[in-house]
């Protein structure tokens, strides 16, 4: 969703107050609407205070297709794990004018930074995240794709806005589950979801039975561009989307097109050479073992990417497996208490 900012927002506030009023908002306490979130094409998210403890949330107000079950609504019913967005309460609102406009509202934790934000924060100072901060936010993202992939739920958008930061404990929370779906073997789904620049190849191929490998990909892109600082893949469309991502890893084979939709093998591409991707990080400061593990993630054939369990288990995190024996090593950082460790 696109960050709103201004004065621009200030009569669609008073129309979220007016519906706030309505006896169906006011079953779990009252609730203020202070400020425009984000706004996206199904909806916005605002910021609100509930009056009985003054806690903050973040709302996010979407059109309810009376025809049809809101699917985000029920995977987040389903969901309870500490790098996940817990829903805290959800109501229905009429629009005051139009009533037989009904909304849904799903009142989740409020957190002020995402990776999105910190990212551009580093950028603007010219700055790197440090490495470790990279490995422990990393650690976490992995966690979040392993539990929901264990619900055979696959999220469909991970992307730097999507995932949300506590820096007083350094805790990395996977939200906006707008796309999520649960992926049924040989049913065909829309392929042509999640942002651009984190769309996994046979998407762009148009590959309509794919599996949760796509959020493999997409975390691969969220990973390299922690250490790059922008997108690896910075596609202007769909066409160049492909281009960028041939330019840094070749092109692909014949086996690597049938990966990733069969009906492309006797496609003709360019045939171009990989790039190294300790040229494409070339002046970073690269942890030990990152490159090997995002070689596993950033791959054409879904079928050989890591899984989110293995990339767990991949030497990269050794650090992290070994916190609780080195804490005095780690003394100048936070780590969540509900850190799990596989």
């Amino acid at each position: 969703m696109e960050i709103s900012k201004g004065d621009n927002n200030k009569e669609l506030i008073e129309k979220i107050n007016k519906e706030l009023h309505q006896e169906e908002a006011l079953k779990e306490g009252k609730f203020n609407a202070v400020s425009i979130l984000g706004k996206g094409t199904f909806g916005i998210v605002y910021k609100a205070k509930k009056e009985d403890s003054n806690d903050i949330f973040a709302v996010k107000r979407v059109f309810q297709n009376k025809r049809a079950i809101n699917r985000e609504l029920e995977i987040l019913k389903e969901l309870n794990h500490p790098n996940i967005i817990k829903l805290r309460y959800f109501f229905y609102t009429k629009d005051e004018e139009k009533t037989d406009e009904i909304y849904l509202n799903c009142v989740t934790d409020y957190f002020d930074k995402s990776l999105s934000h910190i990212l551009n924060d580093n950028f603007k100072e010219k700055k790197q995240i440090e490495p470790f901060l990279i490995k422990l936010y990393s650690y976490q993202m992995f966690l979040a794709l392993r539990y929901i992939h264990s619900l055979s739920i696959t999220h469909r958008d991970i992307k730097p806005q999507n995932i949300l930061v506590d820096q007083k404990t350094n805790k990395i929370i996977l939200c906006d589950f707008g796309s999520a779906k649960k992926l049924i073997k040989g049913q065909e789904s829309l392929h042509y979801i999640c942002s651009r620049y984190y769309r996994a190849p046979e998407l762009i191929f148009g590959l309509k039975d794919y599996d949760n490998k796509i959020d493999i990909w997409s975390i691969g892109c969220v990973l390299a561009e922690l250490i790059l600082g922008y997108p690896i893949f910075p596609g202007s469309n769909q066409s160049d989307q492909l281009v960028e991502i041939i330019r840094i890893l070749g092109t692909p084979s014949k086996e690597d097109i049938i990966s990733m939709n069969p009906a492309f093998q006797n496609q003709k591409f360019p045939q171009i050479k990989p790039t190294p991707f300790e040229k494409v990080f070339k002046n970073k400061e690269i942890p030990e073992h990152f490159l090997d593990l995002l070689k596993n993630l950033l791959v054409y054939n879904p079928q050989i990417r890591l899984d989110a369990e293995n990339a767990l288990k991949h030497k990269y995190f050794d650090e992290i497996r070994n916190i609780k024996h080195n804490m005095n090593k780690y003394n100048q950082y936070v780590i969540p208490d509900d850190l799990e460790i596989i």
